[in-house]
Order: C-alpha cells, then sequence, then structure tokens
C-alpha cells in the first residue's frame, strides 16, 4: 500500500492530480502506467479512510432493527 499516512483530503488532492494529469495527455506508457498505478493506491487510502468513517458512523448511531 502507498503512505497509510495520508490523510484523506491529501490522497484525494493527489488522486485529482493523477487524474487531471492523465486527461490531459501527453505521457509517455510508462509515465500513465506509473499515474495509474499511484491512482489506484490513492483510491484505496480513501476507501479505507470512507470505510472506517463509515463503520464509526455506524457504531455511534442507535441500534435500530429493520421491521
Amino acid at each position: 500500500m502507498a503512505d497509510p499516512q495520508l490523510s484523506y483530503e491529501q490522497a484525494r488532492d493527489e488522486l485529482a492530480s493523477v487524474v487531471a494529469a492523465l486527461e490531459a495527455g501527453g505521457l509517455t506508457l510508462e509515465e500513465s502506467l506509473r499515474l495509474w498505478e499511484r491512482g489506484e493506491e490513492l483510491a484505496g487510502i480513501c476507501q479505507g479512510w470512507l470505510d472506517t468513517a463509515r463503520e464509526r458512523v455506524e457504531s455511534a448511531g442507535p441500534d435500530v432493527s429493520p421491521q
């Protein structure tokens, strides 16, 4: 995994930069692949933060059973 010490905001912002660079084009295949791989790592970091936040919200909320 990439840098697990990145905050959600840092990872999100870097991911946006990666996407912009890929969309702009003009990169070699190797550069594109490197950026794609970094984007995948950053997306995983963001998803981890979101999963943790969801778990915290669900555990803090009332225990409501489906009817």
